[in-house]
């Protein structure tokens, strides 16, 4: 397993080892002591899948505040998408800023995404589908979010403003900058 804490190095890319013969490839997507071991706490409590079918669909970004904050491990199981970490700690030195990285079914990567941190990707391709483990449920109450586009976080997104696939409520979120007190 190989672990790359990123330019915020709370947010890590996991790459797990391949074991590939004749049938295919078997990877091992997650080990609680191995995983433990580089930083990644768990426990998980529940695992989502997403399936979006058109590319430039846009989900995020979305987190959970106290009691049920949720730390985030995501995987890309078919196509590819372009994931993104934003850290709205208040008292972090890269609050505002954002990591992110290329996850597709091919290359098998994971990315780590702890509390505190804003989560939301893209997809790269049509018929994309995302599996995540999260380490606490959902809780509609705990529940916030920041539009996609915020132009304060000015995010890179792959994919221009009017062909973004977006939900009603996720087109409705409001700016970072709309949270006098901060989001977490």
């Amino acid at each position: 397993m190989k672990a790359e804490p990123l330019a915020i190095p709370e947010v890590i890319l996991l790459t797990p080892q391949q074991f590939a013969d004749s049938r295919g490839i078997f990877v091992e997507t997650w080990n609680e002591a191995r995983y433990a071991a580089l930083g990644i706490p768990g426990p998980f409590v529940q695992d989502n899948q997403s399936l979006s079918i058109k590319r430039g669909t846009v989900r995020g970004l979305h987190l959970q505040l106290v009691p049920n904050v949720q730390g985030k491990l995501v995987r890309c199981v078919r196509g590819s998408i372009w994931d993104v970490a934003v850290d709205v700690r208040p008292d972090s030195p890269t609050f505002g800023q954002h990591v992110a990285a290329e996850l597709t079914s091919s290359n098998w990567c994971q990315l780590w995404i702890p509390g505190g941190f804003l989560h939301g990707f893209c997809t790269l391709e049509p018929d994309t589908e995302v599996a995540y483990k999260v380490t606490a449920p959902y809780d509609r109450a705990a529940e916030r979010g920041v539009v996609w586009n915020d132009p304060t976080l000015a995010l890179p997104w792959p994919v221009a403003a009017g062909e973004a696939v977006l939900s009603d409520k996720d087109l409705v979120m409001p700016k970072l900058s709309d949270y006098p007190n901060g989001l977490v």
